[in-house]
């Protein structure tokens, strides 16, 4: 890895900015994009080698089977556990499309806030998903390649707002003058998002597929031309979807795919759905908000909607928590059941499971998942007394947290304390032992009644276990 001390203050070309992101920013997510890409285009390929690749990576991993489980890659909802079953089900590209668009929302996200990253992020995403969905001949290989053609068609600007520089920030506020997006970029970084990508794409070998898309002129494929039309329509869809600038790209994207302009829009408007349920598992469900059709209505008062429950998911974990308590519990294997149960089914991306410290006096995480938690295990603290800084989380049963105006919350994440929440505890022979507690990140949304019903469900199955459990343990041989 180059040395940071050896990086230039500023960029001025565009090959310096492939080299900076490639070996400086991102070299982590440009070899394993590599890896997978060499991969999976491999004939010889086995499920086991491309297992063992997402394997390398439990986050990665936890993604991949949160999104072979959703209907949009999953239509026959046999429920997927292990990723080499996701593999032998679902099939080997569409893992593939699976591992590289969670590498790339991950590992953007973990690096920076930005509003125009998750905007640019939510662009690409709905792009991809339009591709794949309009695609006339579906054929499983053809779709992921679209999907992924359509998410990496924009992956120059996608890393650049990923980076904290000083070059990001002016061109940040350039964008709020007058001058053109292009001509802010050269004015800035020396070249464009364009030129970047095309530059990035060929240093990351990102596939000949990817590399037809971003080549300049016209495409060669039906295939390449329809997601260059996906990702002008998901532009233009963020005027609305009634503007002028979608009404442009309706005749081409017709005409592509084979649909009547009257019909198209209605499947349009559909396909829009599907990205705020892979958004969501994806661990983004505020993209949702930037969707055509979803943008605040008041700019001061963001709109409050509450995350997406999946009640198929519910029912089917609900039910193999049944069975488990049935047998002898592990309160491994059911608090695993009841975090899959709150991200997947409840809607909610980041979930805690904390228990009482050897003192007695405090809650501390056992079991955390989703993104932007690495901290929590480290600084997640809740006083039992219900005094401190996380205090106000303590739950009393279970309930929905709405955290005050003036919530303090922590120095090591932005979120916790301070955005709705679901909070439940977890009591044994009239002692409070611990508590889940889960919330949805950086999206301002409030679980709603329903939300909380399902939560509170997986609660008391966590609360049966440690009920079973105590009365076990306490029983005499």
């Amino acid at each position: 890895m180059t040395d940071r001390t050896d990086v230039p203050a500023r960029m001025n070309s565009a090959q310096a900015w492939v080299t900076y992101l490639s070996k400086v920013e991102l070299p982590v997510l440009a070899n394993t994009l590599r890896n997978i890409g060499e991969l999976t285009d491999s004939t010889s390929s086995t499920v086991n080698e491309l297992a063992n690749v997402i394997l390398n990576d439990a986050q990665l991993t936890s993604q991949v089977l949160r999104l072979s489980n959703t209907v949009f890659y999953n239509q026959t909802r046999t429920q997927v556990s292990t990723v080499s079953r996701a593999i032998t089900l679902i099939g080997f590209d569409a893992v593939k499309s699976m591992a590289i668009s969670s590498l790339i929302v991950d590992t953007l996200l973990q690096r920076s806030d930005r509003p125009h990253l998750l905007r640019c992020l939510a662009r690409a995403l709905h792009a991809a998903v339009q591709a794949r969905c309009l695609l006339p001949r579906r054929n499983s290989q053809a779709q992921e390649e679209v999907f992924i053609g359509a998410l990496l068609m924009n992956i120059g600007e996608l890393t650049f707002w990923s980076c904290d520089t000083e070059q990001a920030d002016e061109l940040e506020l350039r964008l709020h003058g007058d001058e053109s997006e292009a001509d802010a970029q050269r004015a800035v970084l020396h070249t464009t998002f364009v030129t970047l990508t095309r530059g990035l794409v060929e240093a990351w070998a990102l596939g000949p597929f990817t590399r037809e898309v971003v080549a300049p002129g016209q495409a060669r494929s039906p295939e390449a031309h329809l997601v260059q039309l996906s990702v002008e329509l998901a532009r233009a869809a963020e005027q609305g979807w009634h503007s002028e600038a979608v009404a442009r790209v309706l005749t081409p994207l017709a005409r592509a795919t084979g649909e009547s302009v009257t019909d198209l829009p209605e499947q349009l408007t559909s396909n829009a759905e599907e990205v705020v349920q892979i958004a969501s598992s994806l661990g983004i469900p505020q993209v949702a908000q930037l969707l055509p059709g979803n943008q605040p209505e008041s700019t001061d008062q963001p709109r409050q909607e509450a995350p997406v429950r999946d009640a198929d998911v519910q029912l089917q974990l609900l039910r193999e928590l049944t069975r488990v308590l049935t047998e002898k519990p592990d309160i491994n294997t059911v608090c695993q059941l009841v975090s899959d149960g709150i991200q997947r089914a409840v809607g909610l991306q980041r979930v805690a499971l904390l228990m009482t410290d050897r003192s007695g006096d405090t809650l501390v995480p056992r079991r955390v998942a989703g993104p932007h938690t690495e901290g929590w295990k480290a600084d997640f603290r809740v006083p039992r007394n219900g005094h401190g800084e996380l205090g106000e989380l303590l739950p009393h049963g279970t309930a929905i947290y709405r955290p005050p105006s003036d919530a303090p919350g922590t120095a090591a994440d932005p979120w916790l304390g301070r955005v709705p929440a679901l909070t439940g505890a977890l009591v044994a022979n009239g002692r409070l032992l611990g508590m889940f507690y889960a919330d949805n990140a950086g999206a301002p949304t409030t679980p709603s009644e329903a939300q909380r019903a399902a939560f509170d469900h997986f609660i008391q199955h966590a609360q049966l276990c440690l009920t079973l459990i105590s009365r076990r343990d306490t029983t005499p041989p």
